[in-house]
Formats: C-alpha cells, sequence, structure tokens
C-alpha cells in the first residue's frame, strides 16, 4: 500500500513521555524566542548592521554539528541523561551570556562575543536534542511505539516554531529584551527539571564504541532527504525571518492545528506523495500571498495559516522518511538527521533574511518561492522514487 499513518496508542502518554514531550517543547521556546527579538535588539540597542546580523542568527547552525561526532560516545559512555542535562544546562549558560551583554548599559557590545554565544547555544542546543530526540524520548517507551513517539515529541518542538517567537513578542513589548532572556532561561530550566524527574533504567556501556561516529549523528544513506529538507527548511527560515507580529505567529499555530487534523483525516489513506506535495503547494500560496499583503492585508493572515499547515505537513512527513530509510538500530540517527537539516535550513534561513536583504536585487520573499519550487521539483521528480526504492522499514 503506497500510504502510511502512524497509528495512536493510548499507553504511550504515560506520565514520563509527557515530560519529556514538554521538556522538548520548553527547551525549543527558550532557543526560538530570540528569533524575532534578537535581530531587534542587535539592531536598535547595540547598532549591528544587518550584515552582522545576519552572522549572528546564521553562526547558530554552525554550532548545531560540534558534538555529532561524539554523541554516540557520550550516550554510552556516561548516563544518557546527564548528557543531556548538561546539554540543556549548557543552553542556560549561554543565555545568562547574553543577559550578562544586556546588563552593560551603555557600552556597544563586540560582535565577536555575540557571534561566540550564539556558535555556543548551537552546540548545547543540538547535544540536548540529539540525546532527547533520538535516545530518551524512546526510552521510555516499548518497541511497537517508538515511531509514534518519535512523531509525537517531534510536534511538540514544531509547537515551539510558532509559541516560542510569540511568548518573545509579547515579553518584549510588555517589559523589554531583559526580560525575554530570562524567560528563556526559565522555560530551559523547567525542561531541565522535567527531564531530571523522568526515571531510566540503568544500562551498561558497550564496549569499542569509537569517539569519532556517525552513529546518532548523520544517516549515510539519507543524503538526498536531507538536502530536500534542507532546501525546504530554507525557505521556511526566509519566510520565519520577515515575521515580526503577534497575529502572524497566532495564525501559524492555528495551522499547525489544521495540519494536525489533515493527517488524522485528510491524508489518513492518501498516496503518500501527496502530503508533501500538498505542503509545498500551500508554502508557496503563503509566499504569494506574502509579496501582494501590502495592497491585503488579510493575506497576512491567510499566509501564516498556510505556512503553519505547509510546516506541520511536510515537518512530520520527512521525519517519518527518515525513520523509515534507517536500518535496524539507526532510529536515532535518523532522528538527529532529521533535527539537523530542519534547525540548520531555519537559522541559515534567517539570517539569509538579515544579510542578503540589502545585497539581494529582489524580495527574500522571491528567494524563498525560487527555493520552494526547486525543493517540490526535486520531490516530484527525483526524492520521492528514490526513498519508495530504498526505504527499509
Amino acid at each position: 500500500m503506497n500510504s502510511q499513518n502512524t497509528p495512536v496508542h493510548i499507553k504511550l502518554w504515560h506520565r514520563e513521555f509527557w515530560q519529556l514531550a514538554v521538556a522538548n517543547l520548553l527547551l525549543s521556546m527558550s532557543v526560538y524566542m530570540l528569533i524575532p527579538v534578537l535581530p531587534l535588539w542587535l539592531i536598535q540597542t547595540e547598532n549591528f548592521t544587518m550584515s552582522e546580523v545576519g552572522w549572528s542568527m546564521g553562526v547558530f547552525a554552525v554550532g548545531l554539528y560540534m558534538t555529532g561526532p561524539f554523541v554516540s560516545y557520550l550516550v554510552q559512555h556516561y548516563r544518557r541523561n546527564k548528557v543531556c542535562l548538561w546539554a540543556i544546562f549548557g543552553v542556560i549558560m549561554t543565555l545568562a551570556l547574553l543577559r550578562y551583554i544586556e546588563t552593560l548599559k551603555g557600552e556597544f557590545v563586540d560582535l565577536f562575543l555575540i557571534l561566540l554565544q550564539r556558535y555556543v547555544m548551537g552546540i548545547f542546543f543540538g547535544l540536548a536534542q540529539m540525546v532527547l530526540a533520538s535516545t530518551l524520548v524512546i526510552d521510555t517507551c516499548e518497541s511497537y511505539q517508538r515511531t509514534e513517539a518519535n512523531h509525537s515529541a517531534s510536534w511538540f518542538g514544531r509547537f515551539a516554531l510558532s509559541l516560542g517567537p510569540l511568548m518573545g513578542l509579547v515579553v518584549i513589548q510588555m517589559w523589554g529584551f531583559e526580560m525575554v532572556v530570562l524567560v528563556a532561561m526559565v522555560l530551559a530550566l523547567l525542561s531541565l527539571v522535567l527531564i531530571e524527574m523522568v526515571d531510566f533504567p540503568f544500562r551498561a556501556p558497550e564496549e569499542h564504541v569509537h569517539m569519532f561516529s556517525c552513529d546518532r549523528f548523520l544517516l549515510n544513506q539519507g543524503g538526498l532527504l536531507f538536502a530536500n529538507l534542507l532546501m525546504i527548511s530554507l525557505a521556511l527560515g526566509i519566510i520565519i525571518g520577515q515575521m515580526t507580529t503577534l497575529p502572524q505567529f497566532g495564525m501559524m499555530m492555528v495551522g499547525f492545528l489544521f495540519a494536525l487534523l489533515a493527517q488524522r483525516f485528510v491524508f489518513r489513506d492518501a498516496e503518500l506523495k501527496s502530503e508533501v506535495v500538498t505542503g509545498l503547494i500551500l508554502m508557496l500560496a503563503a509566499q504569494l500571498l506574502m509579496i501582494t499583503k501590502q495592497t491585503q492585508p488579510s493575506a497576512e493572515y491567510i499566509s501564516s495559516t498556510f505556512i503553519g499547515m505547509a510546516t506541520g505537513i511536510i515537518g512530520s512527513r520527512f521525519l517519518l522518511f527518515f525513520i523509515k530509510l534507517s536500518r535496524h538500530c539507526q532510529r536515532g540517527t535518523s532522528q538527529s538527521s532529521f533535527m539537523l537539516a530542519w534547525e540548520t535550513g531555519i537559522a541559515v534561513g534567517v539570517a539569509m533574511t538579515y544579510g542578503l536583504s540589502q545585497i539581494l536585487p529582489f524580495s527574500m520573499t522571491l528567494l524563498a518561492i525560487i527555493l520552494t519550487v526547486m525543493a517540490l521539483m526535486l520531490y516530484h521528480g527525483v526524492t520521492h522514487t528514490w526513498f519508495m526504492n530504498h526505504k527499509n522499514r
């Protein structure tokens, strides 16, 4: 059958799974809160140029990869939940550094310090996400529930893409940037507490584990999926980088809810290719509406809803593609590969919005349209057929 669904097991939603899912939501929110407000603070308060803001937002993506080759070694030689907790603590410390920088009133911060803060935050956030998504979530459920567990937990992180910026904009409008950083620290701390409360069974470390490995890092056979998803998430990052109002992120959340309903009822028995193709068409429609929003104000709300629907449909389906492509004992690796393609595209896309906006002779939305069309052509013409011929589950 050329369609597939993720079954729902009520027994999956026990206390430990809820704690890890909510921890994923809170941790992601603490990082995503900065997407709309950090560039605003850097430009208005610290006198950064658009190019400097672009570098500051983009270097986060570089940090995501730094601990990847060591993840397998770390979770085999140390308690895996402790590795995640220390990584989240690192995120909190980088936020504390940003809080310290903010207190230096009257002193313009050096670009290098912001680049360092964003780079190190990317390192710790990437490590926390790799361990949380690829190891801890599936440790709390039975083997037959693991695909559903990955699928469901990833939705909590996806919700953060709208809830985080939404909270950041509300807080900065009411109390300023200082409070944004403090709230982000509290969210990350709550995430740490929730994970600490989960009881993980002790597992004896495996012998002869290499310090450097692609295990739990990059799926070797998933290069085409990675490239296609990266292209989509780049376009998404460019669009999110241009979203600066509460209604936009609020309607994006509405789109996420529509995407959940669509997956359950519209695409339940649909042909497998239809989800990604529909999501990309929705993304294209949203981008075209964004170009015309100056003459039609309502288009802003419709386009944000379409972006939410597209993000939810495409993100959840590509995650399942990575899982289905992986071989035995590569589930964690597939999770990390998906996360890296997703987070890299969003971070670099946001960076491009600021760094290239004054260089390119056309709008950033047009660049997002070009990337989306290329992603649609690649998926329809190559990726889907390749996946069907190479999937292992």
